[in-house]
């Protein structure tokens, strides 16, 4: 079986989408790492979360990115207010529990 068969399937089609030769490619090149054609527990929890990956590093980059309007690199209290329901749901901000400690304001 395709380890992308879960995901997508034929059905007929001649051509496959754009995302699934991606996913190819990433499952053959990084994914695979014993090249058996299927992902093991290590390979998937290697995947999932990656040694070399910093997680809040990456929230608060994304926070910054879609929140920063004037894109000067900073945040101003307008910027987080109206991306509100973008910080409460982040974990960075412990789901928001950080916003209403914060005594910036």
């Amino acid at each position: 079986m395709c380890p992308i068969g879960d995901m997508y399937s034929h059905d007929g089609d001649a051509d496959e989408p754009e995302w699934v030769k991606t996913e190819r490619e990433q499952f053959v090149e990084f994914r695979d790492k014993n090249r058996d054609g299927k992902m093991d527990q290590q390979e998937t929890r290697d995947w999932i979360l990656p040694a070399d990956y910093d997680h809040a590093e990456a929230e608060a980059r994304h926070l910054v990115y879609e929140s920063d309007q004037d894109k000067d690199g900073r945040l101003t209290q307008d910027e987080i207010v109206s991306k509100y329901d973008l910080f409460v749901g982040s974990q960075a901000t412990d789901f928001g529990e950080a916003l209403v400690r914060h005594d910036e304001f």
